[in-house]
């Protein structure tokens, strides 16, 4: 294939280059893959616009600090001299930058598991040159799926190293299941005839090469002077970086060499030293490319023409492409998504060619298309094909005999290699399928070819607005508010607590950032959003993981956002966002403050001061983005208010974007997208407004971005032209909409934008015109309302004003918002209730929200199978799950329904009458089923479920204790007893619990015959822990040899600490046992120095037992071995119940994320936010001290009742309350006001708690507005309304 000039290089091109084995796939810009059998090498993503995934060869010149690339990108700069050749076996990319020409050879090699890259630098001008080479590419080294559907939990298990004796960084991703392939990944960089450099500069942690907030193209390691790091080990987000720096005179030339091999072991990957040894390694692996590329295409009989056509298809299998799939009247018609292809036995994981034929003439196209489908899985590109046959009648009938004898051959040949990727060739005929699977056939195919002439593809009109006036702002401008910045609480340098700590206010300049994505989480039941200090985030409605509006973000260094709103001054040109990201102003100072259901950003830049202001509403499905801008100066401003959103639309993890459906909605003027196709939501309509104030609009990503275009210099703001108005089905959507506005000297304006959802288009319509109508402030009159009810149950008021900080204002607000509202957060997106999960979290709402509490019980309930087990997970509104042998999830439902009585006294809720699951049972040797489970006729009061749960739990191993099945509390550990007989000490302490909380209830209702069945097991159930005892602690259980797990015989995993907790919680039979259990813990597992409660230690790495999946994880990081920090909490609730208050309360402190953010420094090793709870911190160099993922963390509501319940011992007893406290002994005492709601009044009661004698426990004295009361006694609330003084005396 000839060479093309950058006048007319196609920029939809693509090449595939393979042995079989290894493949490459690039585009014309330069990016694409890397992929070795099933697995993906390097991270990459269809996107048609950006196109900015791949593996890359940066230049820098070291004079003038340019920086370019081989390729077109990630740079995104053309040249009139960019040349970008195909040939067999090989990619070639020229290029010029001023007097240095560039030459980059792609190949992979015909005989081995290599690939390589050459560029050939060549100087033509007159003075010499000094240029550094970085190579890049972000690693995978698995399969691509996982990846997509959760990038930053993927990216944990790749572990680099350098290997200084071979010049070779390689890597590898540590095996979650005996059962996964191992790979291994080697990467070395040449310079031909010169020597490696003495000091090598290389770098495999992303965040330490881009810097955080930053994309490749600004990446900080590319900066004037920037050198790698020379980092390896577990860095959790890994690539490949190799530097080699070189002199050019004038009229000369070097080459370089990069290469990348893949293998199943390390030894495998070493081989490439032979390479880098043979001075003709290269010649001979481009020459045998060449060769094996040319003898394949003759094997299979393709000629020129042929090749250039599969090209073409292909580029449309990889990139969608409007002009290759149907006509965008016909895509809208698809409905239903992959489900509707089944009736056909046709998957729809595969990429579709549809060839619509209705004569033999066009059986010659329909063999090369068969060709094409051999090629490319040749090549490991699996395309399914569909052969529809049109024609009627007895020339129907023979063409499909032909077709069936057609596709009986190609079927042969598509399984003769069970080496190569699955690919599947259906032929069916027209009148035989419905309108449902041949509208969905056309719309999911990604080439539909005919029999007809190809009609041109003509573009869709751009919708026609009528252009209102330019906005004239006349609101005299409000006065600048002052700073109080000085006046934050905890104050660390980049922010600090304000309005009494309820809110948190962060400030980023051009010195200060924070390290990582400090969000807000803010959501209604069925809607919300979530938001960085940056502007980074995402939108979701209903279920924030199956139907998220904008891309979930998941990339805590780059936080790229997906929704902007941008500011462009149309007298000098000058563009800006509305946050710090996308386009930071330099010398520009930002505000964020995260607030209860809001957050608003405040900044000043360009003579424009700004004021973001965002929140979702309390009931409805809508975001709502309130900009207030003000002009101080004494000049008029002209401005252009762009906002811009990237739709999703389907679930995280899938390519939705070619079956988005952009319009104008006639009625409000809105911006609507709707994604019918896809099995759930897609009636659902999505829309943006600016409250109807908006002149142009567009629905066409790359219209708005250009091509390779991104959020940082979108090129429809380049110029004051309007937004194009091109809506419609086949684009890459997005949804786009400009308003123009005038502001005198002296005034303010606001606009507002909304992002919302609706069932259906009036639905949506109502919602638009609503909101119009609204009054903004209003609506956070509503949000505040809403938590303050909730946070203002309960106030403490505690010599620690970090505690008082936590449970005051935001545990709650993360296990309300978050956990039981969002289900997501930055770093996970589950949309799923967790059946242990939400279950757990509502214990915490009990006091302040006890009917969010009750709705959660039955609804878990309802999730429980007719034979006693339960649905791990399932997605709302659905209810798809997975049914699992996890073994401790059914027993929560009777633990937390206990809970809930006792707190609210609500006993009338166990006779609730609820149905049952029914559903497939789990095959035989497998340890999960997903599927949708059916409702089961059988219906019985939750009493009876709870009753089921613990029948179905009495099991026994060969130890006594339960069997711990595929994982008990901690999922990690799934392999202890995959073979049915490891058993789990921790299980054991759980069942005493539920067991003795549940049976007394039973015995009540006349159910003594099971509560004695469960008393009896009880009893032998504590003789068998007691028999777990290691010496110093209890052991954690058995694996299915019969091996300890968690003994000091233990090479790895000797002690685990929620074993030695719940066995105080749980009240031991050897209370002596119990209290040496935990001084255990705070010897061997609580790292004082470091601040860090670890949940177990050593960390599995290399021992000769395989617990499970937890074995993947680095040491010292997630469960594996670091703070998992919602097991730590339990260890607050034992010290307490030993009567340790010093212990309880300080491990409080060292579980309260404000103490790990109080300074500068403290936040640089932290990270994360200081303001809600971290699921880890990790315990292992050189991450030591570092948080890991936030928000969306069973650990905030424990660590809520430890607070409260354990250390400050308030009790409630449905209309009764005891306060137990178990503090520090310094403590001289403290207060709490807890609002009492009865069914006609809200009392108030004040509540001092003194401690003269300095003790940890202790009630002496009682005292209710001034009367004695036995201490012994639960203290009767009463429902008048009025406020109560009560007086606690320790001693």
């Amino acid at each position: 294939m000839p060479s093309a000039s950058s006048r007319t290089i196609n920029a939809r091109q693509h090449g595939l280059l393979s042995n079989g084995s290894y493949s490459v796939m690039l585009g014309s810009s330069g990016s694409g893959y890397s992929q070795w059998h099933d697995l993906a090498i390097t991270r990459w993503r269809e996107d048609p616009t950006g196109n900015g995934w791949g593996s890359y060869l940066l230049l820098r010149d070291e004079d003038s600090g340019a920086v370019w690339s081989a390729s077109l990108q990630p740079y995104g700069d053309r040249t009139p001299d960019d040349t970008v050749m195909f040939n067999a076996g090989r990619a070639s990319f020229g290029r010029r930058h001023h007097s240095l020409h560039s030459v980059l050879d792609v190949a992979v090699a015909s005989d081995a598991d290599i690939e390589l890259r050459r560029l050939t630098l060549s100087n033509h001008g007159d003075r010499t040159r000094t240029v550094t080479l970085t190579s890049y590419a972000e690693l995978v080294l698995g399969p691509i799926g996982a990846d997509n559907a959760h990038p930053a939990f993927s990216k944990m298990f790749v572990q680099t190293e350098w290997d200084a004796a071979h010049g070779m960084l390689l890597a590898t991703r540590r095996r979650r299941a005996s059962g996964e392939a191992q790979v291994w990944a080697a990467h070395a960089l040449q310079v031909v005839g010169q020597p490696a450099d003495v000091v090598p500069e290389y770098e495999t942690d992303r965040a330490r090469f881009l810097g955080r907030g930053n994309a490749l193209r600004q990446a900080q390691a590319m900066q004037p002077g920037a050198v790698l790091s020379n980092t390896t080990g577990c860095v959790l987000d890994p690539v490949f970086s190799l530097r080699r720096r070189i002199t050019l005179g004038p009229n000369s030339s070097v080459t370089l060499l990069l290469w990348t091999q893949l293998a199943d072991s390390r030894e495998g990957a070493l081989a490439l030293s032979a390479q880098l040894d043979s001075p003709d390694a290269a010649e001979r692996l481009f020459a045998g490319a060449a060769d094996r590329a040319e003898a394949e295409q003759q094997r299979l009989g393709i000629d020129a023409a042929q090749l250039a056509c599969f090209a073409h298809w292909m580029s449309a299998l990889l990139n969608s492409d409007p002009t290759q799939r149907a006509a965008a009247e016909v895509l809208v018609r698809g409905r239903g998504g992959p489900p509707t292809l089944w009736s056909a036995g046709i998957s729809g994981d595969r990429p579709i060619v549809l060839f619509l034929l209705g004569d033999s003439t066009a059986l010659p196209r329909v063999q090369e298309l068969l060709l094409a489908q051999n090629f490319w899985r040749g090549q490991r590109l699996a395309v399914d094909v569909v052969l529809l046959n049109t024609a009627d009648g007895a020339d129907g009938d023979a063409l499909h005999s032909v077709l069936v004898a057609l596709a009986s051959t190609q079927k042969a040949q598509l399984k003769s290699d069970d080496q190569l990727p699955k690919a599947e060739l259906f032929a069916l005929r027209d009148n035989a399928i419905n309108d449902d699977l041949r509208n969905g056939l056309l719309t999911v195919a990604r080439v539909v070819l005919d029999d007809a002439e190809a009609a041109p593809v003509v573009a869709e009109p751009a919708n026609t607005i009528v252009t209102p006036a330019v906005i004239r702002a006349s609101t005299p401008a409000s006065a600048a508010a002052a700073s109080i910045t000085d006046q934050l609480e905890f104050a660390n340098g980049i922010g600090g607590f304000t309005e009494a700590g309820r809110a948190y206010e962060i400030t980023l300049d051009d010195e200060h950032g924070t390290p990582a994505p400090w969000v807000n989480v803010i959501a209604n039941p069925a809607f919300g959003f979530l938001v960085s200090a940056e502007g980074g985030g995402y939108t979701w409605s209903l279920n924030s993981q199956q139907n998220p509006l904008t891309p979930w973000p998941n990339d805590p260094v780059s936080d790229s956002p997906h929704e902007v709103l941008y500011l462009r001054d149309e007298d000098t040109g000058v563009l800006w966002s509305a946050t710090a990201l996308p386009i930071r102003v330099a010398g520009a100072a930002y505000k964020t403050t995260h607030g209860k259901g809001w957050t608003r950003f405040d900044n000043e830049a360009n003579g424009i001061a700004l004021e973001l202001l965002q929140c979702v509403p309390t009931t409805d499905s809508i975001k709502l983005s309130r900009l207030r801008l003000c002009n101080r100066s004494t000049r008029a401003r002209r401005l252009s208010i762009t906002s811009y959103v990237e739709w999703a639309l389907g679930a995280n993890g899938t390519t939705p974007a070619p079956y988005v459906i952009t319009t104008r909605d006639e009625t409000t003027g809105a911006l609507f997208a709707r994604n019918p196709w896809r099995p759930d939501f897609g009636d659902r309509v999505a829309f943006v407004d600016l409250a109807g104030a908006q002149h142009s609009m567009s629905g066409d990503r790359r219209d708005f971005l250009g091509p390779l275009g991104s959020v940082t210099q979108p090129a429809a703001l380049r110029d004051n032209t309007p937004l194009s108005g091109r809506l419609g089905a086949a684009l890459d959507p997005c949804g786009a909409l400009q308003t123009h506005i005038e502001l005198p000297p002296n005034t303010q304006i606001d606009i507002v934008f909304m992002l919302g959802d609706a069932a259906n288009e009036a639905a949506a319509q109502a919602l638009i015109e609503k909101y119009r109508a609204a009054n903004i402030d209003h609506v956070l009159a509503d949000i505040a309302t809403q938590w303050n009810d909730v946070l203002d149950t309960v106030q403490v008021r505690t010599p620690d004003r970090a505690m008082d900080i936590l449970l005051n204002d935001w545990l709650q607000y993360q296990v309300l918002g978050c956990r039981l509202w969002a289900r997501t957060a930055y770093y996970q997106a589950s949309g799923a209730y967790g059946f242990r999960d939400q279950l757990q979290d509502v214990m915490a709402l009990c006091v302040s929200r006890p009917d969010l509490a009750r709705e959660h019980l039955l609804r878990a309930a309802g999730r429980q199978f007719v034979e006693g087990d339960v649905q791990h997970w399932w997605l709302p509104p659905g209810g798809q799950g997975i049914r699992t042998r996890i073994s401790d999830d059914r027993n929560w439902l009777v633990y937390v329904a206990m809970h809930y009585v006792g707190a609210t006294g609500d006993v009338a809720v166990l006779d609730e009458v609820l149905p049952f699951l029914a559903g497939q049972p789990i095959p035989e040797g497998a340890t999960d089923a997903f599927f949708q489970p059916s409702v089961s006729d059988q219906r019985v009061s939750v009493y009876e479920h709870c009753a089921r749960a613990l029948d179905a739990s009495l099991t026994r191993g060969a130890h006594g204790l339960p069997l711990i099945g595929t994982g008990d509390w901690n999922d990690g550990m799934n392999a202890v007893g995959e073979l049915g007989r490891g058993e789990s000490s921790w299980l054991g302490w759980f069942l005493l619990s539920a067991i003795a909380a549940f049976a007394p209830v039973a015995e009540r209702r006349g159910d003594t015959e099971r509560a004695q069945r469960w008393r009896n097991y009880a009893d032998d159930l504590r003789a068998a822990l007691e028999r777990a005892w290691d010496g110093q602690w209890y052991r954690r259980g058995y694996y299915d040899d019969g091996t300890p797990l968690g003994s000091h015989e233990s090479d790895e995993c000797r002690i685990d600490t929620i074993a030695q907790s719940w066995s105080v919680m749980a009240d031991a039979s050897d209370q002596q046992h119990a209290a040496q259990a935990m001084a255990s813990v705070d010897q061997l597992l609580v790292d004082h120095a470091n601040q860090i409660a670890r949940l177990f230690t050593p960390p599995f790495d290399h021992s000769q037992q395989n617990p499970g999946y937890i074995k993947g994880y680095p040491p010292g990081v997630r469960e594996n071995g670091g703070q998992y920090t919602h097991g730590a909490t339990w260890s607050i609730f034992a010290w307490a119940k030993l009567g340790d208050g010093d212990r309880a309360a300080g491990l409080f402190d060292m579980l309260n994320p404000i103490n790990h953010s109080d300074s500068a420094d403290a936040v640089a090793r932290y990270k994360v936010e200081p303001y809600v709870v971290s699921a880890d911190v990790y315990s292992v160099a050189p991450h030591v001290g570092r948080g890991g993922w936030t928000w969306y963390t069973g650990s905030a509501a424990w660590l809520y009742r430890a607070g409260l319940e354990a250390v400050l011992g308030f009790q409630l007893q449905g209309d009764k309350l005891r306060i137990d406290p178990c503090i520090p002994k310094d403590w001289p005492g403290f207060q709490l006001t807890y609002q009492h709601r009865g069914e006609q009044h809200v009392s108030r009661y004040e509540i001092t708690v003194e401690n003269p004698g300095k003790v940890c426990r202790g009630v002496t004295r009682v005292e209710l507005d001034g009367q004695a009361l036995a201490i012994d006694d639960a203290i009767a609330l009463v429902d008048d309304g009025k406020t109560h003084q009560l007086r606690i005396t320790l001693g």
